[in-house]
């Protein structure tokens, strides 16, 4: 026996799924995400270390950017026609729209992408990958490390199109781009 799909769950094309698309499917849950043409749902409850993380690096990227710089939390990137996934937190230069549902590489900074155990691959490998072949200048990927947040930093090297590390750090966030950041990561998840 086979399950019928419901009708918004089927492509409006047979070339599938495009970017604009997902600002037209009310129906599709939370979180939900387009890469290479294919919807990506998160069905799976997201833990609170997850939840607490993300909302307690936000308000401190948000207290420590300079002027220029705005941190949003759980905002699609429309990287091309067929993809815009999105990150748990991003920067950017671009000013503050009320009604804006995605941005465009050229106006993102930095991704923050933190790890949960559905999304471990993506958040380790296709994410970054796609995220550096459009250009973003920093990535950053956050794991849980018995209870501990570790931030794995990287930025973008322009000659090849890939992200290569800058460090991890631990106990404390200390980085000079893309803004000067002097962070405590201890008490971000109780």
């Amino acid at each position: 026996m086979t399950a019928e799909l419901p009708d918004w769950m089927i492509p409006p094309r047979p070339s599938g799924w495009e970017a604009d698309d997902l600002d037209h499917l009310p129906q599709a849950p939370r979180h939900t995400e387009l890469i290479d043409g294919a919807l990506i749902f998160m069905m799976s409850p997201q833990r609170s270390w997850h939840s607490r993380l993300v909302e307690n690096m936000t308000f401190a990227l948000r207290q420590a950017a300079p002027a220029g710089f705005e941190v949003e939390r759980e905002m699609t990137v429309r990287l091309d026609k067929k993809s815009r996934p999105e990150p748990d937190i991003l920067v950017t230069t671009a000013a503050y729209e009320p009604d804006r549902t995605w941005y465009a590489p050229d106006d993102v900074t930095l991704v923050i992408e933190v790890v949960s155990e559905e999304s471990a691959d993506r958040d380790r490998s296709l994410k970054p990958f796609k995220y550096a072949q459009a250009k973003v200048p920093h990535f950053w990927r956050i794991e849980d490390e018995s209870g501990a947040p570790a931030v794995h930093t990287y930025e973008l090297d322009l000659m090849t199109s890939t992200y290569v590390p800058t460090g991890i750090h631990r106990n404390r966030l200390k980085i000079s781009t893309p803004f000067d950041l002097d962070m405590s990561l201890t008490g971000l998840v109780p």
